[in-house]
């Protein structure tokens, strides 16, 4: 653990980090335990992010977490873009806004509800926070118990402009993007979407292609070597995230020569990417 812990009231700590103060809860597997070692986390797929996104674009958070992308956003796009960002764990939420808050961020709309393929509510497991878990890989499939919550398409936001989706919803990806295919022909946004499941991986990969867009392989590591704190010690040794970056075909840069392409023909040689 590397930083300066500003306050801590356990299980949460607030540090300086990368983007800005950051709250995070200490019992966090992944996200909590990457602020508090490297002041960062998934710095390596932000760096993706920060090559498309300019000043003034409007860019959804789906599955923002605590922030620690979305703080980062909201200073790619600006003063004069936004950043919409979609958190349905409750207690998760409210770090969400209390680390907008603690970086005087103004351009960012949080919103505490999930994201599917049609209106209405779904019921969002209760977890023990002072508990040791993985609170970023929280599924909403077939939850029987927990705290009901407001269900929303990204179509019904009827955006004017939309240029960036960054989708993490545990399994649900699919899902949400089928309640976002108004807004994906209309606003043709680059997607970056998690493709971590291999019993959803096919589907999502052609549901993806069918509406128009061309999909890259990105799998970076957890351990960024040049993490804001200088740690060395890689703690995550054998985790890779598992995403696609998706453009549409007719926006396609000249050059992807470093990034894997997955067509129709080859998309299930990929498959052993997958957990």
């Amino acid at each position: 653990m590397s930083g300066n812990v500003l306050a801590e009231q356990a299980p949460i700590r607030i540090k300086q980090c990368r983007h800005g103060l950051f709250m995070y809860n200490m019992n966090d597997q992944y996200v909590g335990r990457s602020m508090d070692f490297y002041g960062e986390f998934s710095e390596l797929e932000a760096g993706l992010f920060y090559q498309i996104i300019k000043p003034g674009m409007t860019v959804l958070d789906v599955g923002a977490n605590i922030g620690a992308h979305t703080v980062g956003l909201s200073k790619a796009v600006g003063a004069t873009g936004q950043v919409i960002a979609f958190e349905p764990q409750r207690v998760v939420y409210q770090m969400l806004c209390g680390n907008l808050a603690l970086n005087n961020i103004q351009n960012v709309s949080a919103l505490m509800v999930a994201v599917g393929q049609s209106t209405g509510s779904i019921t969002v497991p209760r977890l023990n926070y002072s508990a040791v878990d993985n609170f970023g890989g929280v599924s909403l499939e077939n939850v029987e118990t927990g705290e009901s919550v407001p269900l929303l398409t990204l179509d019904s936001l009827q955006l004017p402009r939309c240029h960036f989706i960054k989708l993490d919803v545990e399994g649900m990806e699919q899902v949400a993007l089928e309640g976002a295919v108004e807004t994906m022909k209309r606003c043709k946004p680059y997607l970056y979407v998690e493709n971590d499941r291999k019993d959803k991986s096919l589907s999502l990969i052609h549901f993806l292609l069918n509406n128009g867009y061309r999909l890259f392989w990105h799998l970076p590591p957890l351990f960024n070597p040049e993490n804001f704190y200088g740690a060395k010690e890689d703690i995550f040794p054998t985790l890779v995230s598992i995403n696609m970056l998706g453009i549409p075909s007719e926006m396609m840069p000249t050059s992807m020569a470093n990034f894997v392409e997955i067509t129709a023909e080859n998309a299930s040689e990929y498959i052993n990417v997958l957990k």
